[in-house]
């Protein structure tokens, strides 16, 4: 439980699949315990096995990554206490003394139905008021352009300040199947972190590059891209007024002009009914998914996937 997000890179999932593309942090999680497992002489046998859902006791795979798991418990706690935000504040103690095993499944005594109620509530309302924040897929997708034009100019030959692990992202193009198997790859990856990123984007603010200088001061400054979060996707004609304003104003090109406008989505979808779904032990032995189980009927919506459109640009065009 401790080591299955080992591979996440600076700053979490907002850098994820940017400085190594087609490789997921669990992909790399996996590579780094077999790596601490040969350290340890196989003393982590057990663990990697439970990792990867091949130990025989299958219950406890689910504690480690389910929808119902430790992780998610965890932070859903720890984000309420340092955003501030008390809907994500659950009953994870009640939760876990609750907690049962059948059939080799983690099951949830019928008496803490509410508690896992209220867990996916919280869950749903975190997304939307915390990960899915519009200030926080503003600044995301700032961060994320910023990488994006440093590697296309390091690609090209341009000479960017950087420690040397970044550097090292930056001037390689580094696949999954390379990456699995390089030890360079994965040491170099280890070292990265925040401070690296930063410490990068600050010199950036001053480079001769107009698109990476902007953005890297927008991102130091906290002058964010204006973000319009809605059911429908932007239309084209929108989109496209706002390109040629970008264009017009910052003298780009339409491929360039793609830093200051842009359009994406985001999905939320707190429960998943099916494999790995949470379970409820009834008194009188069977076990029903909890959609079934429960009387709360706000709990079938939760099980449905929203999906709004984002359309980004740079303020004041």
């Amino acid at each position: 439980i401790l080591l299955h997000d080992i591979g996440h890179g600076p700053f979490s999932h907002a850098l994820e699949q940017t400085i190594v593309e087609g490789i997921s942090h669990e992909d790399i999680s996996s590579l780094f315990m077999d790596r601490l497992n040969d350290e340890f002489d196989g003393r982590l046998n057990m663990a990697i096995d439970i990792f990867k859902d091949t130990y025989p006791k299958k219950f406890l795979h689910q504690l480690v990554s389910s929808q119902l798991d430790m992780d998610r418990m965890d932070y859903l706690m720890r984000d309420s206490f340092f955003t501030g935000v008390s809907e994500g504040v659950i009953s994870f103690d009640r939760i876990i003394k609750m907690l049962n095993i059948k059939d080799d499944q983690i099951v949830v005594e019928e008496k803490g139905i509410y508690s896992i109620e209220k867990f996916l509530v919280a869950r749903r309302l975190m997304y939307w008021q915390v990960y899915l924040h519009k200030t926080v897929i503003a600044a995301e997708q700032l961060l994320a352009k910023i990488l994006e034009r440093a590697r296309e100019l390091a690609l090209n030959g341009e000479e960017l300040f950087a420690t040397p692990a970044l550097s090292y992202f930056l001037n390689n193009n580094i696949n999954i199947k390379t990456f699995i198997h390089s030890k360079p790859d994965l040491d170099t990856f280890a070292s990265l972190d925040d401070t690296d990123i930063l410490s990068a984007i600050k010199v950036w603010c001053g480079h001769d590059d107009f698109i990476l200088s902007m953005l890297c001061k927008n991102l130091i400054n906290r002058n964010l891209y204006r973000v319009e979060i809605s059911n429908e996707a932007p239309s084209a004609e929108r989109v496209n007024e706002l390109v040629l304003h970008a264009m017009d104003k910052y003298g780009v090109n339409e491929d360039e002009a793609s830093y200051f406008v842009f359009t994406d989505s985001i999905t939320n979808k707190a429960y998943k009914v099916g494999d790995g779904s949470i379970k409820i032990l009834m008194k009188d032995g069977s076990v029903k998914d909890i959609t079934l189980a429960s009387d709360h009927s706000n709990l079938e919506p939760l099980a449905k996937t929203v999906k709004k459109y984002i359309l980004c640009y740079i303020k004041g065009l």
